[in-house]
């Protein structure tokens, strides 16, 4: 944001920032978003579950200097970033979600400056403004990838932003140790591709774009630098990988996910799920439940953006004299190169057509690209308010308005029916939650077997004086993330079993307690059974 400094304020050795009127409002905009989002998280909403669990758990171990985890636990590709920055809070609160929240939020404040200050520097002030608005509303698939610790996304869009920041800061000159900073350029790449490999396609342009605008200087020292900074960011995932039992290393397991066999889905299908739906709801123009037919036109919209963005930024680049100037044009050009490929990406994967809902997270990077992408809609809305073109000009003028005003009337909309309606079950099944922890722990039930979104959420609610070994409809072993709790349960010698009330696994532990069934029923609570049974059961040995 712009700052200014009196003669009179030098002299006295005081300096204060001043913020101009677009600044002054995207600050308004950026302390409601935060603030909405931190009475989210206060009240643990969106509700939380067994994989934010892992995350808060491994942050426990850390605290207490148990465990030193490169990837999430059981899945050797996720980096614990999140996990380590929440460990100081924990160490002093011991298990809480909001606590394990606040670094997420903290970086969600830090992305929207980051983004305030790259949006100034390659549009203008007020579409920098803008594009804090639309970022400080969210619907509830936004706002899970913004406040929930899950891993990864978060943190790489701040590392892509300050990288970009330098890559602008060199271009003009205003970077004063230009080695240093290619140096932590190239730190922040190595950290980003550690925590969440997503981020690949972004950390590829911003890399491009830092070449272009170095050039020879990176067969120096800077150059050197890059590649040390990189491999200090990186290196947790090295050395885990070469202690990695065979198989097990990140690209194995990566490998082995990309291939997975399912079903085959046609490119309609694809591209229905991928750009109609994906796009949309990474957006936060849908509630979870999915998009309305109406709801899905930013999805048709959203390649035609990517095309007349790129045609725009290399003609930019083509009437711009020095680099200073034609860094900006190239930014434009990184950051849609950077969403073309993440959602050509996406849309390739069968998950895109099978599960959108699901997996519409994957696309919450898009963020990134969203001044470059809604560059072409503010020039024309723009020129068309100034009276600067002719007829035909003034008409897509007022149509780049009316889909700029759709855009924020439809996340507006989307924003608020979460904030009245969608965050009320959210905050009952997470009362409901502490109730069952709190059910077990006053039961004197330390070892429990469940199902895999009981386990590691009902582990983290008691602080690990309950641990939990999971399983699944047939009651056979689980995906078991953390293996300790399994090996405990195999050693105890009464284990409670706690299992969603009505579900196969519940149904199968009562057919074979038989007459015994509801004798060994301790409780139920908030859809969930405790039982008890005299004799440990264990249908798997």
């Amino acid at each position: 944001m712009p700052q200014a400094e009196s003669r009179a304020e030098r002299r006295r050795g005081r300096w204060q920032p001043r913020l101009d009127r677009p600044a002054l409002v995207a600050l308004i905009l950026g302390v409601l978003g935060v603030g909405y989002r931190l009475y989210l998280v206060l009240h643990t909403v969106p509700v939380a579950n067994s994989d934010e669990a892992t995350f808060g758990l491994a942050a426990l171990h850390i605290a207490q200097g148990r465990e030193h985890p490169v990837f999430l636990y059981g899945q050797r590709y996720m980096g614990m970033l999140q996990s380590y920055l929440a460990a100081p809070l924990l160490a002093v609160t011991g298990p809480s979600w909001p606590a394990l929240r606040l670094p997420v939020l903290a970086l969600y404040a830090l992305f929207l400056w980051l983004i305030h200050r790259l949006t100034r520097r390659i549009g203008s002030p007020w579409f920098a403004t803008t594009i804090v608005g639309l970022l400080a509303l969210g619907s509830e698939r936004v706002i899970r990838d913004q406040v929930t610790t899950v891993g990864g996304r978060p943190e790489v869009k701040v590392a892509v932003l300050v990288m970009l920041l330098i890559v602008v800061g060199l271009a003009r000159g205003t970077v004063r140790h230009r080695r240093w900073a290619v140096g932590g350029f190239g730190l922040l790449a190595g950290l980003a591709l550690w925590s969440d490999w997503l981020i690949a396609p972004y950390l590829a342009v911003a890399g491009a774009a830092l070449l272009w605008v170095l050039r020879r200087e990176l067969l120096g020292g800077a150059g050197l630098l890059l590649l040390v900074g990189f491999g200090v960011g990186i290196a947790p995932m090295i050395r885990d990988n070469l202690v990695a039992p065979a198989g097990q290393d990140s690209l194995s397991v990566l490998g082995r996910i990309s291939g997975a066999q399912g079903p085959s889905p046609t490119w309609g299908q694809r591209l229905d799920g991928g750009l109609l739906e994906g796009v949309p709801l990474a957006a936060g123009l849908c509630p979870m439940t999915g998009c309305a037919g109406w709801q899905e036109w930013f999805g048709l919209l959203y390649p035609v953006l990517l095309v007349v963005a790129a045609v725009l930024a290399g003609l930019a680049y083509r009437r711009r004299v020095g680099q200073g100037e034609r860094v900006v044009a190239v930014v434009h050009l990184a950051l849609l190169v950077g969403a073309a490929a993440t959602l050509l990406a996406y849309v390739r994967s069968s998950l895109a057509a099978t599960d959108p809902l699901g997996n519409a997270r994957y696309l919450s990077v898009l963020q990134l690209s969203l001044p470059a992408v809604l560059w072409p809609l503010w020039v024309a809305a723009v020129a068309c308010a100034r009276g600067t073109v002719g007829a035909a000009g003034r008409l897509v003028g007022a149509l780049a308005t009316a889909l700029l005003a759709a855009l924020a009337a439809t996340s507006l909309v989307v924003t608020v029916l979460f904030a009245t309606v969608g965050a009320a079950p959210g905050r009952v099944q997470e009362r409901q939650s502490r109730q069952l922890a709190d059910t077990v722990r006053a039961a004197g039930l330390r070892e429990v077997y469940g199902e895999y979104w009981t386990c590691n959420r009902l582990v983290f609610n008691t602080g690990e004086q309950v641990v939990c070994g999971v399983l699944d409809g047939d009651l056979h072993p689980g995906q078991n993330r953390y293996p300790a709790y399994w090996w405990r349960l195999a050693r105890a010698t009464r284990p409670g079993y706690v299992l969603e009330a009505g579900g196969s696994a519940d149904r199968r532990l009562r057919e074979l307690l038989g007459d015994g069934a509801d004798a060994a029923l301790l409780a139920e609570v908030g859809g969930f059974r405790v039982y008890h049974p005299p004799t440990p059961l264990r249908p798997w040995r």
